[in-house]
């Protein structure tokens, strides 16, 4: 066996591994605020926690969907926190939204799962988009993705095609959710985390475990 040949080949070989573990290493970093926001979300797991709409601008002519009634986070579904956590967002009595975080190769994915109160998904569900890199470790951004914009325009929700919603998390004081839009749109709704309240029923389409109905 011709070791001089071999010595390149072993040599190429190392590299190789080194090149791996250099691109593992930049990508742990790059995605580290990531974890760190879903671990601040999960921190919460099993907890709910009232909010109050602070900002809708411009508003609407429309029927206020949010107006008087309770607003209530529960951070529910948490069978495997550092890969998913599931938020259901109660309106009220209307039980059909779901924020769901999951974890991506380079981030954070958010989507909206919105149910009817028989469990069937809505017809305008799971869009939203993933994470705007790095994000840090208190705020993550989601601009719509590709899938969302065919939805909406689809359902003629052209406004919808602009949207990017961004989660806040000030650990143990306050959590927010935001949607915002080019055109000045701002919605943001603000849970007082210093304060658990009593947990609300299921999501709809969700069973006892947090889990979403098939």
């Amino acid at each position: 066996m011709n070791l001089f040949r071999i010595a390149p080949l072993f040599a190429l070989a190392l590299a190789g591994c080194s090149a791996d573990r250099e691109d593992s290493a930049a990508r742990a970093v790059a995605t580290a605020p990531a974890d760190a926001f879903l671990a601040a979300v999960a921190a919460h797991c099993g907890k709910a926690y009232a909010g109050e709409v602070v900002e809708d601008n411009p508003l609407s002519t429309a029927p206020d969907p949010f107006a008087g009634k309770r607003l209530v986070m529960h951070v529910r579904g948490c069978e495997d926190p550092s890969q998913q956590v599931r938020i259901p967002f109660h309106v009220g009595d209307d039980h059909s939204r779901t924020w769901v975080l999951s974890r991506t190769e380079h981030g954070l994915r958010l989507k909206h799962d919105h149910r009817h109160e028989d469990g069937r998904p809505d017809a305008i569900t799971l869009y939203g988009g993933d994470s705007r890199a790095p994000g840090t470790a208190q705020r993550q951004e989601f601009p719509v993705d590709a899938d969302s914009v065919a939805m909406f325009r689809k359902a003629d929700m052209l406004a919808s095609t602009q949207n990017t919603w961004a989660m806040e998390i000030e650990p143990d004081r306050q959590f927010v959710y935001e949607l915002t839009r080019p055109d000045g749109r701002r919605f943001r709704v603000v849970f007082d985390l210093t304060r658990p309240v009593a947990l609300p029923p299921a999501p709809w389409g969700a069973d006892s475990t947090g889990s979403t109905a098939r």
